[in-house]
């Protein structure tokens, strides 16, 4: 099954744990912290390794994420991980430049990578952050600004918005990444595209440039490889992990095969 705008999952939580507010929160109930909500789904037995936290695209929900594409949901069950689907603000995310600024997303995520250390012990350690379009956008600015606390990045079809941040804007630390973009992704096109008068979507290339430059990778030995039968830039050398870019023939889409993959590259596997 394909993800496409707008973007909708779904996720429900294991365990009853308690939130900030005092509630118990988990299957159909989200965690609340300061700000906002996720919601959680553990694998289906003991041996979780991880988190994978995922910002949905514009128009979806947390609970629509993990309702309506339980195909990522239980790739990201394979590779023993959770899934963490994080809720925007009617549907959208105030990433820097872009229309929406509804609120300090930054200290949004930061809340919610903190509740899930302290509730779950999931940390920079095995914490893979990811995101499909606008949510892509929202995991690239929140891995720019603290990549440092999470182990990986695996995004879809979304990238900066201009103007870009520049490298030093990140914190030292920046993590391995894999990102997919389609060559006929009309809705957050390659090169970046004008949306209404004001506000511009980045160009994928001088995206993932900007997060490879923070990380400090060696760019002088970059090679191609083939990650699912797509032909990848793979620039080594970086901070923490390989930096990886991936353009497929599809469109505006985030597929299950492509999380697995991204998964298996930063070294999450089965």
């Amino acid at each position: 099954m394909l993800m496409r705008i707008p973007a909708i999952l779904f996720c429900v939580g294991l365990s009853l744990p308690v939130t900030a507010a005092g509630m118990p929160c988990g299957d159909d109930t989200a965690c609340v912290v300061e700000g906002g909500d996720y919601r959680i789904e553990m694998p289906g037995n003991s041996d979780v390794r991880g988190a994978y936290v995922f910002f949905h695209g514009y128009k979806g929900s947390a609970e629509l994420q993990m309702r309506q594409h339980r195909d990522l949901v239980e790739t990201a069950f394979a590779h023993h991980l959770a899934f963490v689907a994080v809720d925007g603000i009617d549907g959208s995310w105030s990433v820097p430049n872009a229309p929406s600024q509804d609120r300090d997303e930054f200290r949004f995520v930061s809340n919610v990578l903190d509740d899930l250390k302290t509730r779950y012990g999931f940390g920079a350690q095995n914490t893979v952050i990811g995101g499909f379009s606008l949510g892509a956008s929202m995991a690239y600015y929140a891995t720019c600004r603290m990549g440092n606390r999470v182990s990986a990045m695996v995004t879809f079809s979304g990238v900066f918005w201009d103007p870009l941040p520049v490298p030093s804007e990140c914190v030292s630390g920046q993590p391995k990444a894999i990102h997919f973009h389609g060559r006929a992704d009309r809705t957050f096109p390659l090169n970046g595209r004008v949306i209404g008068k004001s506000y511009h979507q980045g160009g994928a290339f001088r995206s993932v440039a900007v997060l490879r430059e923070a990380a400090k990778c060696d760019i002088t030995a970059g090679r191609k490889i083939v990650i699912d039968g797509i032909e990848c830039d793979d620039v080594p050398g970086c901070q923490r992990g390989n930096s990886v870019l991936c353009i497929h023939d599809g469109g505006h889409e985030a597929r299950a095969n492509l999380l697995d993959a991204g998964l298996r590259e930063v070294g999450f596997p089965e």
